[in-house]
């Protein structure tokens, strides 16, 4: 069986944004295309996208999003009830979003690589093999200027 990738909803956004670990994002989804492994992706994110494109830049600058990443080499799973259990009980056992518990609870179930860029997530390198993306580079404040 083909190695398998869950991106968070983060990676996603980090390769949209050209932020740092877009060049990781880009090489799994060529892979993808090309059948060197598989790339998932939890319908949450959809959601995620959505809302997030939404606010910043309108309706249909956010469906036009959601065109886009709906093209990409990525298997979209809706969750069923087993991954909403686990979810549910990763939810339970750690300090996470819901959406995070959902995406968790896939990579876990599917036994898959998870790729994030969300500190939130680090919390559960004892039940998922994480992948981190670098953060973005924080710009030094005035005050650490001087």
């Amino acid at each position: 069986m083909a190695e398998q990738y869950i991106l968070d909803t983060s990676a996603i956004m980090a390769f949209l944004g050209g932020e740092p670990g877009a060049d990781r994002v880009e090489r799994l989804l060529r892979g993808a295309r090309a059948g060197r492994h598989q790339v998932i992706a939890c319908s949450i994110t959809l959601m995620e996208l959505f809302y997030t494109a939404l606010r910043a830049k309108g309706e249909d600058t956010a469906v036009r999003l959601l065109a886009l990443v709906k093209a990409w080499p990525l298997e979209w799973v809706y969750p069923d009830e087993k991954v909403l259990l686990q979810a549910g009980r990763l939810k339970a056992s750690y300090r996470l979003s819901v959406a995070d518990a959902l995406i968790a609870a896939l990579a876990k179930l599917q036994g898959a690589t998870l790729v994030h860029k969300d500190s939130e997530l680090g919390v559960l390198r004892d039940q998922v093999d994480l992948v981190s993306l670098p953060s973005r580079r924080k710009l030094p404040s005035r005050s650490q200027e001087k």
